[in-house]
């Protein structure tokens, strides 16, 4: 009993800041979600709307298309890191001339500002002062400007994700690698299995959990990226890279439609936890089925 008084004493000041910077402004937003309220209007009381906003956003053409361009940039952004990161988790596992160096160098962005990460971007790709530009156009014949073609700023906002956040499923994929016991890849050699097999049967279903947690991690931080972007494109041209963050932004700001906004962000918080479930259930649930009784 006074262990366990102990133990809720040493917790309660991390569940305080968690109730007071995580649960009161989860409250808050849910409440202006269903109002209507302009703090700059002739009106700047908050009215109490129903489910209005939610219907909105159904007709919100801008909306939906913020969240279809969202989607698609965590899917790639995302896959993408989860392979490569495997891949250089790999690499790390064996040794190498210059192999602390190479890791150093590799995990230099994660120390990186994501604002820092966006100005720096935006001058690698801006045509006449950046070098990327200047390479493409001498190179291969390509006109590279992300102010004037969608596709050039969307994908080189994932490139520019890649870049900054596959150090850190690198470390999670190298973490796990060395975690685990040696024994099943004895046992897998000795009955013949190739180096394929060895990976599908062997080496992916022990690292399920650590792939799952990292996909977690980064669907998440994808789906909310705002910063990055913003100094890079800042959702151009045209709406091609506004995502929900910056849409959200935008509506909140500078239209300063708060209940419209704070409906926007239930919903994604909502489909963001909807994802997440039915990632951890395919590929959970899928593995229990399997178990034998």
């Amino acid at each position: 009993m006074r262990s366990s008084t102990i133990g809720w004493l040493l917790l309660a000041p991390t569940l305080f800041i968690l109730f007071v910077f995580g649960v009161l402004p989860f409250i808050y937003v849910m409440v202006v979600a269903f109002t209507q309220w302009n703090s700059f209007a002739a009106d700047p009381t908050m009215q109490f709307n129903g489910v209005e906003n939610f219907r909105r956003l159904v007709f919100d053409a801008q909306f939906l298309k913020s969240l279809w361009v969202t989607l698609k940039f965590a899917v790639f952004a995302v896959t993408s890191q989860i392979i490569l990161g495997y891949f250089l988790a790999q690499l790390f596992m064996r040794d190498f001339p210059g192999k602390g160096l190479f890791r150093t160098i590799h995990t230099l962005p994660l120390v990186v500002a994501p604002i820092a990460v966006g100005a720096t971007w935006r001058l690698l790709v801006t045509p006449g002062l950046g070098p990327l530009p200047y390479l493409l156009r001498n190179w291969f014949g390509i006109d590279f400007n992300i102010g004037r073609y969608a596709d050039h700023a969307f994908y080189t906002t994932v490139v520019m994700d890649i870049w900054h956040w596959t150090p850190l499923v690198t470390l999670t994929m190298l973490a796990a690698l060395s975690s685990l016991p040696k024994e099943p890849f004895e046992q897998a050699q000795i009955d013949g299995a190739n180096k394929f097999q060895v990976f599908w049967h062997v080496t992916l279903p022990m690292l399920k959990p650590a792939i799952l947690a990292t996909v977690f991690i980064r669907l998440m931080d994808a789906l909310r990226t705002v910063d990055e972007v913003w100094m890079l494109t800042g959702g151009g041209p045209g709406a091609a890279t506004r995502y929900i963050g910056l849409h959200i932004w935008r509506v909140v700001f500078p239209k300063t439609d708060y209940g419209y906004g704070g409906a926007m962000s239930v919903i994604v918080l909502y489909l963001t936890i909807v994802m997440c479930w039915l990632l951890y259930a395919g590929l959970v649930a899928r593995r229990d089925l399997r178990r034998p009784e």
